[in-house]
């Protein structure tokens, strides 16, 4: 009915499209992508773009590094100069008062100052020169990586999903794939959709918070939760510019996480655990008032000026949550041909170029250029868990 792809991608945000691409640049022949909706418009949508290399979990630095080259010239990357990230370098601070952040704060940073990432320590008066809108009075430890900022995960999506057409990639928007297809011996033989099946020997799920359905089809647990998180657009009497850095306060009740949006404004919202939903749901949630004065409280404590702030906009977005707050990347050994990416717990984005070469390469059968082991599904059934330094919901 159809010609058969070698590859069929479940999902066109931006771990699907750049797994798609990465199939196609190490010389997959034929390439299928199924999205239930469209190119990057389901939770990539929603990502506040945040791009950095600190984690307290070392082989997520690993991969974060990977990305971030990537970032810096991404039309280069997918070698297409009409592909653009919306790459805006302005560094990323984090600081940490005295108390039980700041020893795991200080081994995050020897941590990546043994990797080689470039980690400057800063005092309070050299951070203030570069984030003059904020108060770093009572800091105890502050690291400035100059090497991160933010960018745009739908333009990534769709320029990743445009260079992968660019090399014969097949994307069909509204398909949503319904079961996998399997022979007697419990190999993947390709998906059923209501437009008919899809046969090809891999089949690459890169679903997020719809990862659920694969227990449904494979009577496998996967262990993800969706779970709602709102982000504030606050207006301030000060601007919070490009030039700024993006800021990581682990001193705020909310571990919050702030950067300029629009140039002007202040994207703040906080590094913790949201609400989780019974279903997986990337429709707009309300946003109560009072957790928005509660969220600007905590904003003004650090941006004193932002106490008169006004709410210039909302929205909600939706991570798709393992117990550890961590992906689960790689094959599943109880279903040979199925190569799964889920449970990104909010930093799928900024590991994406990097996620999707190493599952196209897993795909493929190659080496990966990151090991996949620590990201197994068997870890939670073995305890061996890639949890973070910083508690739940934190930067992992």
């Amino acid at each position: 009915m159809h010609n058969n792809p070698d590859v069929i991608v479940i999902g066109a945000g931006v771990i699907g499209a750049s797994v798609a691409w990465h199939l196609a640049a190490l010389g997959a022949r034929n390439v299928l992508v199924l999205e239930r909706g469209q190119i990057g418009n389901g939770t990539s949508s929603q990502s506040s773009g945040i791009l950095r290399t600190h984690y307290s979990v070392i082989e997520n630095v690993a991969l974060a590094r990977r990305s971030w080259s990537a970032f810096k010239d991404f039309a280069a990357y997918v070698g297409d100069e009409d592909a653009a990230a919306g790459l805006v370098p302005c560094g990323y601070l984090i600081a940490a008062p005295e108390g039980p952040k700041l020893e795991p704060l200080r081994a995050a940073l020897a941590a990546q100052q043994a990797s080689g990432i470039p980690v400057e320590l800063l005092t309070p008066q050299q951070a203030a020169e570069r984030l003059p809108i904020c108060r770093f009075d009572d800091a105890a430890l502050i690291g400035f990586e100059p090497e991160a900022g933010f960018a745009d995960a739908t333009l990534v999506a769709t320029s990743f999903a445009r260079a992968a057409r660019r090399r014969g990639v097949r994307i069909l928007e509204g398909v949503a794939v319904q079961g996998l297809l399997r022979d007697e011996h419990g190999r993947v033989t390709g998906v059923d959709t209501p437009q008919g099946r899809f046969h090809a020997g891999v089949v690459v799920s890169a679903q997020n918070i719809w990862a659920t359905e694969l227990a449904r089809w494979t009577g496998i647990a996967t262990p993800v939760k969706p779970e709602r998180h709102s982000v504030l657009a606050l207006e301030g009497p000060e601007a919070y510019t490009y030039q700024m850095p993006v800021y990581k306060d682990l001193g705020s009740p909310g571990m919050l996480y702030c950067r300029s949006y629009g140039g002007r404004q202040m994207l703040v919202s906080e590094g913790t655990v949201g609400e989780t939903l019974a279903e997986p749901d990337n429709e707009q949630g309300d946003i109560p008032m009072d957790y928005v004065a509660e969220v600007g409280a905590q904003a003004a404590e650090r941006f004193p000026s932002y106490e008169t702030a006004g709410l210039a906009s909302s929205w909600t977005g939706v991570y798709d949550v393992t117990p550890d707050w961590n992906p689960v990347l790689g094959r599943v050994p109880e279903v040979p041909g199925l190569v799964v990416a889920f449970g990104f717990s909010g930093h799928g984005f900024k590991l994406s170029p990097a996620v999707g070469r190493v599952l196209a390469q897993e795909a493929l059968g190659m080496p990966t250029d990151v090991s996949l082991a620590p990201y197994a599904l068997e870890r939670f059934r073995t305890g061996q868990l890639l949890t973070g330094s910083y508690g739940s919901g934190a930067v992992s």
